[in-house]
């Protein structure tokens, strides 16, 4: 029988706090997600950005201190962390033959769920298909659905929609607000400037030994 979330934490919101992580030969790093913001980090291409998300999820080495409020990531069993923070990374990987096989009791999905499917540009029956057929757009936004699913409270996105059209982009943008409205923190890595400046509260430039927040006016603090 699996575990509740609320077995380890209690149901209100809080902040994820990242103090002096490092990883390989990269950091420290440090930043503050508060609920119902969105944070936006860039860098150059193998500066390490998607590794900071791995970390985060502890899916690789690392040191340092990573806690939700004032849950140490290490207080709290893997699984269940990684439902409290929830990665899509930048090519997601698919272990089943069809899509039905990576959820659980997707036949009986509610209404809210078949309604972020739609969002995304889905009906129920993308479920029947095979990963096969999907194009790399489609298994993008599946995975951030997949992602959803588990109802995070902390949402780590890679380059979330590298693989769309525009139309694409932005039904996730409009869908990626609409969790920042309801307090769901959101740290996205973008090579694009203008999404991060339509998306993000705070910016970040990543670079091997930190990150430097960009400033509203294009300046680094």
């Amino acid at each position: 029988m699996k575990e509740p979330l609320s077995q380890f934490i209690s149901p209100d919101l809080q902040p994820l706090v990242v103090e002096n992580v490092r990883y390989l030969d990269n950091g420290p790093y440090s930043l503050i997600l508060n609920p119902g913001e969105i944070v936006g980090i860039s860098g150059q291409s193998g500066i390490g950005k998607s590794q900071l998300l791995r970390a985060l999820v502890d899916l690789s080495s690392w040191q340092g201190r990573i806690r939700y409020g004032q849950h140490d990531i290490l207080s709290i069993p893997a699984v269940q962390w990684r439902k409290l923070v929830g990665l899509v990374p930048a090519e997601s990987a698919w272990w089943y033959d069809t899509v039905a096989e990576h959820f659980e009791a997707a036949a009986s999905f509610d209404q809210e769920k078949k309604a972020l499917l739609q969002k995304l540009g889905f009906g129920v029956e993308v479920f029947d298909w095979s990963i096969s057929r999907l194009s790399s757009g489609e298994r993008q936004r599946l995975a951030i659905f997949r992602m959803l699913v588990n109802q995070p409270r902390i949402l780590l996105l890679d380059e979330p929609t590298s693989n769309l059209d525009q139309v694409a982009v932005e039904n996730v943008e409009s869908l990626l607000f609409s969790l920042k409205e309801k307090r769901r923190a959101l740290l996205i890595i973008s090579h694009d400037p203008d999404q991060l400046k339509r998306l993000a509260d705070r910016q970040y430039l990543m670079r091997k030994d930190g990150l430097t927040e960009i400033l509203a006016t294009g300046q680094e603090d």
